[in-house]
């Protein structure tokens, strides 16, 4: 029901844009968040945007680098990522919560009810 597709291998400096389709449920109603995992690390909140998209929050260590958004006319939710680094290097998720709260002030992983598997995103140095 969540499907995350745009990952890749670049070169540092470079930029994707991740998209996350949503499909089974009422999209325009959820928080999306985008989540990431490196080998041998934990997962970690990176972005989430509110059903209206009017509020998001970044994580400290992709501010000013990555830009979320979403089309709820085509539940899509977008990262956009520039100036990317190595230690961008992770599998990248989505997941939708109902609950408005899952993205005020950071990103909870816990009470999403929708988890779309992840695109893998390189950073080469």
């Amino acid at each position: 029901q969540l499907q995350a597709s745009g990952g890749g291998l670049v070169q540092a400096g470079g930029s994707l844009r991740l998209s996350c389709a949503a499909s089974g449920f009422t999209f325009q109603y959820y928080v999306i968040g985008w989540f990431r995992q490196a080998p041998g690390k934990e997962r970690e909140g990176v972005s989430c945007i509110s059903s209206s998209g009017g509020s998001s929050y970044y994580a400290d260590s992709v501010k000013g680098r990555f830009t979320i958004s979403r089309d709820n006319a085509n539940n899509t939710v977008y990262l956009r990522m520039v100036s990317l680094k190595p230690e961008d290097t992770a599998v990248y998720s989505c997941a939708a919560g109902l609950d408005q709260r899952l993205c005020k002030g950071s990103i909870y992983f816990y009470g999403m009810n929708y988890w779309g598997e992840g695109t893998q995103v390189t950073v080469s140095s």
